[in-house]
């Protein structure tokens, strides 16, 4: 064994470990409900733009963009636009390292590869600092509701031109709006592939953190993403590229983050 399997061998046992620890889970769970007042998931930026996360979780996208390798990222839901950012620098960089790995100039315009995003109103002031900045070239907006029957066959006859999909869902978090999301856009993964389901913690929080919002524990995202791998299980169905659809929850994202909004939200097409 070389040293590079070694490390990766450490680490996965680290990770593993960690995931097991449950006065860990439980002290880093109290840490982010006590953030929670503090609305810290607005406190960074992606490349200039806000971007609504943590940082744990923009390092998960990066990983996993680095790995799978897209040609297309399908995003429901926009806000400051930092999340199409920083997913477009990825794709730019993955360019990058590709042009330079076979020895060549690289041509921006060549590329393919393209962050998609949806939302039911995209603000100007934040459409105009999307579109000026040095990495709109690699981001198609859609205006509409991710749910709309007409915003999903733009999509899927935008995504019919790629090879390799990744997809986002961090719009509005009810049960009914995710498992339709789900059901409309997860088809779309390719294999091997990620359907990330944003905000499940929202399962896990107390039922009066969000007044003001219609998502609440019983009706989230991670109630979404049960009912809808439920679902495939009962009665199975096809992926968009003719294969039979399956996911896993692949856990050992969040035992490896601790810190997430998104437990049981991380899909991998199996």
């Amino acid at each position: 064994m070389n040293p590079i399997q070694q490390f990766e061998l450490e680490r996965a046992r680290d990770i593993d470990s960690q995931g097991k620890d449950e006065a860990l889970k439980r002290a880093t769970a109290d840490w982010l409900l006590q953030t929670l007042p503090h609305r810290y998931s607005y406190h960074f930026t992606a490349l200039g733009r806000p971007i609504i996360q943590y940082p744990q979780d923009m390092v998960a996208m990066q990983e996993l963009i680095w790995s799978v390798r897209p040609d297309l990222i399908i995003e429901a839901g926009i806000a400051h636009g930092g999340s199409l950012i920083l997913s477009a620098a990825m794709l730019a960089l993955i360019d990058y390292c590709d042009a330079a790995a076979a020895g060549e100039v690289l041509d921006p315009s060549a590329s393919r590869s393209r962050v998609l995003g949806i939302d039911i109103d995209i603000r100007e002031h934040n459409r105009s600092a999307i579109e000026s900045h040095p990495m709109a070239h690699k981001i198609q907006m859609i205006q509409g509701s991710s749910v709309d029957s007409e915003v999903i066959e733009q999509v899927h006859k935008i995504a019919a031109n790629h090879e390799r999909i990744l997809v986002v869902l961090d719009s509005n978090h009810t049960h009914e709006h995710v498992l339709a999301e789900l059901e409309a856009y997860a088809p779309l993964t390719s294999q091997g592939s990620y359907c990330i389901v944003f905000d499940t913690v929202v399962e896990d929080l107390p039922a009066d953190m969000y007044p003001d919002r219609p998502w609440a524990p019983g009706n989230n995202p991670k109630t979404a993403v049960w009912a809808y791998l439920d679902g495939l299980r009962s009665s199975p169905s096809k992926a968009a590229d003719g294969a039979p659809l399956a996911f896993d929850i692949d856990t050992t994202i969040q035992d490896k983050l601790l810190v997430t909004v998104a437990p049981d939200g991380f899909l991998r097409r199996v």
